[in-house]
């Protein structure tokens, strides 16, 4: 597929261990895309562990049709930790985003190519929101900030559809913490 399309097309990989909710971040991005009317692909990966060994996902988001659900050269990265930085980086497009958890990863991304950075203190804004399981929202809200895809309150109107019903009284969390990334992100000029 050609670098340059002219309709819209994004490729994300979401990555950290397992417990850092990187699935349910590009489930909800997936779901926020799906009920804006876009074809989307949600393609899970998870290291043998689970908790704690190596997670990512794949999300693409597109007007038309979408050929594979694999990404290779994804225009948007969100990492949580400091091994998906080091394997994940390399691969972003020039011109791509990097959303990156600064509360665990105190290093630059090694590239060769010139990419937009936002380092977020994600699991510092959840502990003060009263939960560190909510950085996933926190770094969710940046890139959606940054990227200008969907409002944080649209993606939060999903939450209810891709959250166990017996997680539903962490709704008002979750929605806060995507304001709160979101938040940081607009202040942030970078």
């Amino acid at each position: 597929m050609p670098e340059t399309r002219d309709e819209f097309y994004e490729e994300v990989i979401i990555a950290g261990f397992g417990g850092q909710g990187i699935m349910l971040a590009g489930k909800l991005l997936a779901q926020t895309a799906m009920k804006a009317g876009k074809e989307v692909t949600y393609m899970p990966s998870y290291g043998a562990e689970v908790r704690h060994g190596t997670a990512n996902c794949m999300v693409v988001i597109a007007e038309t049709k979408i050929a594979s659900p694999l990404v290779s050269r994804p225009d948007s990265l969100i990492v949580m930790n400091k091994a998906s930085l080091n394997k994940f980086a390399p691969q972003v497009k020039t011109g791509g985003l990097l959303i990156m958890n600064s509360s665990l990863i105190d290093t630059q991304p090694e590239s060769d190519r010139k990419i937009d950075i936002l380092a977020v203190p994600a699991d510092d804004i959840a502990i003060e929101l009263g939960d560190r399981k909510a950085a996933n929202m926190v770094a969710l809200g940046a890139y959606l900030q940054k990227r200008r895809l969907f409002n944080p309150d649209v993606a939060a109107e999903s939450l209810p559809d891709i959250l166990a019903e017996r997680y539903h009284h962490t709704l008002s969390l979750n929605a806060e913490a995507l304001r709160r990334g979101a938040e940081f992100a607009k202040n942030r000029k970078q």
